[in-house]
């Protein structure tokens, strides 16, 4: 028993700084013993400079789970307190036991390392009235003692401060010091300066501590029926279990129990998941089998036996092999396998099996899911692909809690499961599709999942246990970039995939996608093929994409087509030429019209970005009588449309330059529209294209047909860099344009563009708008 020091403290002695001790979970009221766990840095550097009998101020942080609190985490009330005891248990721990004396309000911190001290000034209480003061303390003391009867684990040393307690403040921050309440409403107690209001909020929380320990005692009576009532079942239950094994009967439920057991130790679970599965299964054995608990504990089971924990597939390193793999499977896309022979060689040599995270961007059907189907070839792991598209469920990343019904693991353990290793090669699908709702958000789920610092212990809400996804090599698929957010896009390497040329649809036409249709309708590979010239005239007129998607269907209907000739013995084999084309596949769909678009004044080809590749624009203008207003169409966007007014600005302000009567701004309304008007469109690097079609308006001098430009511009007629070069210069390409303005900083970008394309066209680099219009606007 320790002796209490009865003495008040005086300003004197909180004149200078005291240390200060942040708690969790407690709260120390004057006139009470606490014993403190001292384990915190900070606070065990307080101790260090202290000596018992000296005086701290213990005060309780806001937020337990804040295990480095700052001056702002902490209650502005607190208590001064003296040290009356420190000493080191058995297991090594700091220990401490003090005495609370004085509240205080906890004024300017005067130190925070090693450790708080702060400025304090005493708190003096609200004397008591003294005509209700004997009531309220008299009732105190028989709700306490008639507490205390009904809760058994009430400490017994408690019993004896509560009655030597001489002070009714006293008694009540004992009571209160030792009831189940939150550290939130102790924390109010200790902050009233109202003694009276003290002693009326205790004995208020002690007849609710009261109240629900009558309903506890209740329903523990009319529960413990029932729980006899299973306990006798339990008991007959493995008496039946006993005399059915030695009557050599075998139950299911205990044969399943016994097989469980072995497939855990097959599936070489690690030592924490192992000890937890054994747990479960153990628990098992205890419910009947009509327990819907039954159910969700054995699926539970069930899906930890069957996953991978320590079943690997052994790597095929030979670089060449892997060459021959990504050639073999794909024609073109030369520097995005160079990037994948580097990536598996650097994978190769490293011996933690880490990979980064690849993500393929790149125009629907240039062979992105493709790709990663060739490097699980290529590597010899198992192949498996998740779709992201659409998915707007937190709970399809991290899986469903047990607690629901039909609860089930996400996508990546299910798909783990599916593959039956632990390294194969997952391809996530369409990324940049992944949606977000009042379901939560799935982009965020996948931080954890592609964060090789994290996903080495990946916490599936079903499984509730981590799974080591490091091993597992991710490829991710994207249209664009935008789509993505960026803490989930700087977690992962970007390889751009971009558009093929007419050449190399060719030849992947002629390698993989006609035969593949031949092999798909039955065909024979020599009874029907296509002239080079053919298959040029259906990808040039017949589809304009960025990959072969289209194309492959094309090709399929010309197998279609001959399969009906073939069945009717109309023939039996057939060479494919130009001049069959209008037969197999109708009329042409897309025809060259670059030049017939630009014959008239005021058209000029522009070139733009999508996330499916690049496109051409026309930009049309047109002028009639009026006041000078300027009206936009085609569903642009701001962007777009401060475009327009930089070109007019720019016309305005340099027209004696360019020849144009200054009255012609005055005279006239001028109409800009961008064709395709319920596309919307909008960027800045239409700004060439619209001061060059309003120049060749104004002039009556008609654009090049065979040229295409695009480019920001500024009110000074400078032109700015611009993204999607290689995009928008194939685009041009595909579409028959011979020359291509680009501006002057983008020079660099030109050796992105297949070495074929380049020596088709011709690039204009300008720096300046004056350039532009005397290249666009030249004589043809």
């Amino acid at each position: 028993m320790y002796k209490l020091d009865p003495t008040p403290l005086t300003s004197r002695d909180v004149s200078k700084p005291l240390p200060v001790l942040p708690l969790r979970n407690v709260v120390v009221y004057p006139g009470t013993l606490m014993p403190l766990t001292i384990g915190r840095p900070k606070s065990l550097s307080l101790f260090e400079d202290i000596d018992v009998g000296s005086l701290l101020v213990v005060v309780t942080q806001h937020d337990e789970d804040v295990n480095d609190p700052n001056a702002l985490d902490l209650y502005a009330i607190g208590t001064v307190a003296r040290v009356l005891e420190v000493y080191t248990d058995t297991r090594g721990a700091l220990q401490a036991i003090v005495q609370g004396v004085e509240r205080v309000h906890i004024g300017s911190f005067s130190q925070e390392e090693p450790y708080f001290s702060a400025h304090v000034e005493i708190l003096p209480m609200v004397p008591l009235v003294t005509f209700e003061t004997t009531s309220l303390v008299r009732s105190l003391r028989d709700l306490s003692n008639q507490y205390i009867e009904m809760l058994i684990k009430f400490p017994a040393a408690s019993l004896d401060v509560m009655s030597l307690a001489e002070s009714p403040l006293h008694l009540a921050y004992t009571i209160i010091t030792h009831l189940t309440i939150s550290v939130s409403e102790k924390q109010d107690i200790l902050e009233e300066d109202d003694s009276e209001k003290v002693l009326r909020q205790s004995l208020e929380i002690l007849q609710g501590q009261i109240e629900a320990l009558k309903i506890s005692e209740k329903i523990n009576l009319e529960v413990s029926g029932e729980l006899s009532k299973n306990q006798r079942d339990f008991f007959l239950r493995q008496q039946v279990k006993g005399i059915r094994k030695e009557l050599g009967e075998e139950d299911d439920e205990f044969a399943f129990i016994d097989e469980m057991k072995d497939k855990l130790v097959k599936a070489q679970l690690p030592p924490d998941v192992y000890k937890i599965a054994n747990k479960e299964l153990k628990r098992l054995g205890t419910i009947q089998a009509s327990s819907p608990e039954y159910t969700v504990a054995r699926t539970y089971l069930e899906c930890l036996a069957e996953l991978p924990w320590n079943v690997f597939t052994e790597d095929n390193h030979d670089i060449e092999n892997a060459e021959d793999t990504l050639n073999r499977d794909h024609y073109g896309l030369e520097k995005v396998k160079e990037r994948i022979l580097e990536f598996l060689a650097v994978n190769s040599l490293r011996k933690d099996g880490r990979s980064p995270i690849l993500c393929l961007v790149g125009p629907p059907g240039v062979g992105k899911t493709s790709l990663g189907k060739s490097i699980a070839e290529a590597l010899n792991r198992k192949y498996q692909r998740i779709s992201l598209g659409g998915v707007r469920d937190e709970a399809e990343i991290r899986g469903h809690r047990r607690t629901y019904i039909g609860a089930m693991p996400g996508k990546f353990i299910k798909t783990i499961k599916r593959a039956g290793s632990k390294n194969p090669v997952l391809i996530l699908d369409e990324i940049d599709k992944l949606g977000s709702d009042w379901r939560g958000d799935p982009t965020s789920a996948l931080l954890e999942v592609l964060d090789p610092a994290q996903n080495n212990e990946f916490m599936d809400h079903y499984l509730d246990v981590p799974f080591d996804l490091s091993s597992v090599m991710f490829v991710a698929t994207a249209n664009s970039t935008d789509g993505i957010p960026k803490p989930l896009l700087d977690r992962m390497e970007i390889i751009d995939v971009s558009s093929y040329t007419v050449h190399e649809k060719t030849e992947i036409a002629k390698r993989h996608l006609l035969p593949r249709q031949i092999e798909e309708h039955g065909l024979k590979p020599k009874q029907l093929s296509l002239k080079d010239d053919a298959l040029q005239k259906i990808i040039v007129n017949y589809t304009r994409e960025p990959g072969v998607r289209n194309l492959e269907r094309e090709l399929a209907a010309v197998c279609r087509k001959f399969a009906v000739a073939l069945v009717k013995n109309e023939c039996q084999k057939k060479t494919v030429r130009v001049k069959d084309l209008n037969n197999l596949l109708g009329p042409e769909k897309h025809i060259p019209e670059t030049a017939e678009r630009t014959k008239m004044p005021g058209i000029v080809t522009g070139l733009a970005w999508t996330s499916v590749g690049g496109e051409i624009l026309f930009i049309e203008s047109t002028r009639s009588e009026g006041e000078g207003k300027l009206k936009l169409t085609g569903k642009l966007g701001d962007v777009m449309k401060e475009s327009a007014e930089i070109a007019m600005s720019y016309l305005q302000s340099n027209a004696k330059t360019l020849n144009i009567p200054f009255e012609e701004f005055s005279k006239n309304n001028f109409h800009v529209h961008v064709p395709q008007g319920a596309v919307p469109k909008d960027g800045p690097s239409a700004g060439v294209t619209m001061v060059t079609a309003l120049t060749s308006l104004m002039t009556n001098v008609r654009a090049r047909g065979d040229l295409a430009m695009t480019g920001e511009m500024t009110l000074r007629g400078n032109v700015l860099p611009i993204g999607g070069v290689k995009e928008k210069v194939l685009a041009a390409h595909r579409a028959g344009i011979q020359h291509v303005i680009l501006p002057e900083r983008n020079e660099k970008d030109i050796v992105d563009i297949p070495d074929a394309v380049q020596e088709e066209m011709t690039f204009h680099f300008v720096s300046q708008i004056d350039e532009v219009l005397k290249i666009a606007l030249a004589s043809n």
